[in-house]
């Protein structure tokens, strides 16, 4: 943005970069830092409870002594005192989504960034979006299988093993979200290269 956008104009884009730094912050926080210090570090575990699927024929309530099945269909699998593989385990999902989410929030601060010289249309904002849709797509399909595989680990040779299910369901929000993503990254090439044929006719 130039030096003689309105004010407001130049806040937003402010705004917007704080919004995003904070969001970083609290992600990286909250959903990264403190979790793995919860397995590795000094924190208690941040979670000791995986949610799963359950055959129709499963007890609401089954107890092995490390670990408890509670409800059904959609029931809760307790850890009781879980060792360090189990805690690994549990968190692995959703840490993986974390991290991705985190690269999202910094390639979208780097992009809001370039905001400043009113400058939308340039060559490293369409390779930012590729990143964010690539990363989307990521969300989208690994945190799930991971869900699925730590799932299976967690309950192998336990009683429960043959009461949970672990199907496999890709988030079709975070999908859509990819192609939705590689679609701005292509107007935003295409915006580049309509700057570049201006520019080049001055």
């Amino acid at each position: 943005m130039s030096e003689t956008s309105p004010w407001w104009v130049r806040a937003n884009s402010h705004v917007l970069e704080m919004a995003l730094g904070l969001g970083l912050l609290l992600v990286g926080l909250f959903k990264v830092v403190f979790p793995i210090l919860g397995v590795f570090g000094p924190l208690p575990p941040m979670t000791d409870t995986r949610t799963v699927s359950v055959a129709a024929s499963a007890p609401h309530a089954t107890a092995s002594g490390s670990v408890t099945l509670r409800g059904s269909g959609q029931a809760d699998l307790v850890f009781h005192a879980p060792g360090l593989g189990d805690r690994l385990l549990l968190i692995l999902p959703g840490l993986t989504g974390a991290i991705l989410l985190v690269v999202i929030f910094y390639v979208l601060l780097l992009t809001a960034r370039t905001f400043h010289a009113g400058d939308f249309f340039v060559p490293q904002n369409t390779r930012r979006l590729l990143v964010i849709a690539g990363a989307l797509l990521l969300i989208g399909t690994i945190p799930p299988a991971l869900d699925v595989l730590t799932t299976n680990l967690l309950v192998e040779g336990t009683p429960v093993e043959q009461a949970v299910r672990t199907p496999y369901a890709m988030s079709t929000a975070a999908v859509f979200g990819c192609l939705l993503t590689a679609a701005a990254a292509a107007a935003f090439r295409r915006g580049a290269r309509l700057r570049e044929d201006t520019e080049g006719l001055v």
